[in-house]
């Protein structure tokens, strides 16, 4: 038994990864994650270029190599734009982190049309653009891999977020389809689907949620960014060589609770 072969399973040294809305809070978590396993991250923003921006000098400063580039991903223009400077930047694409997205809140009634088309463009629309343009290069230049950063909430719908449970819930299947008609080209595609993850003011703003989450999850504590940064990592790395097409629940087992 070769014990020193386990490390190298998570090794990404020498791959060029793109990190979509990477200025902050989970998209961060994971850049750096991949930074610390060797990638080469381009990290991305739409709007936040300072929070990027210190993403990068984090990763520099720790030894690793990073560059930040804005973008609208639901232009295809500034999607080609995006990954075109991955390539150019580091010499390929090998993996892609879908993470952009947002997270709006709204009763079902009181959704406009533009809401809802809003909620699929910036969770759904944003991945199968970015998932096509990087495909495209992995196609031709053996292979990659692919995370969708989904939610919970694609199987288990919280109330007031009717249009960001389904762009969850199609996001899942989008990760499903592209990992059917992708395999044929060694590109693997799976989804992470977090729980409730910690974040600046969460307590603050909604004690009650959190409290409730804390008392039902079996693992009895929000998740941290790094939870699912680590997902992404293992979905991403040889260790995971022979997965596509699964969402893994990142959520201290709430999935698993009793509902009794």
């Amino acid at each position: 038994m070769d014990v020193s072969a386990y490390p190298k399973l998570l090794d990404m040294t020498g791959k060029s990864a793109l990190v979509t809305g990477a200025s902050q809070h989970i998209g961060a978590a994971i850049a750096l994650r991949l930074a610390e396993a060797g990638a080469r991250v381009l990290v991305h923003y739409r709007s936040k270029a300072d929070d990027a921006a210190r993403v990068v000098d984090a990763i520099r400063d720790a030894g690793g190599e990073a560059r930040a580039v804005g973008g609208e991903l639901s232009d295809p223009r500034d999607v080609a734009a995006v990954v075109q400077e991955t390539i150019d930047a580091f010499g390929g694409i090998d993996v892609l982190v879908n993470n952009a997205g947002s997270f709006p809140v709204g009763a079902f009634l009181d959704l406009s049309h533009e809401d809802w088309r809003a909620m699929q463009r910036s969770n759904v629309e944003s991945a199968f653009l970015c998932t096509q343009e990087a495909a495209r290069y992995m196609k031709e230049h053996g292979g990659g891999a692919i995370v969708n950063i989904a939610s919970i909430a694609a199987s288990s719908p919280g109330p007031d977020h009717s249009h960001y449970n389904s762009a969850k819930a199609a996001l899942v299947m989008l990760t499903r389809s592209a990992a059917q008609e992708l395999g044929n080209f060694a590109i693997r595609v799976n989804s992470v689907s977090p729980g409730v993850i910690n974040r600046a003011g969460i307590r603050e703003n909604w004690p009650e949620g959190v409290q409730r989450w804390e008392t039902r999850a079996p693992l009895q504590r929000m998740g941290e960014p790094e939870d699912v940064a680590d997902a992404c990592l293992f979905l991403l790395s040889d260790a995971s060589r022979w997965i596509s097409g699964h969402d893994l629940v990142v959520d201290g087992g709430m999935m698993a609770a009793s509902v009794y």
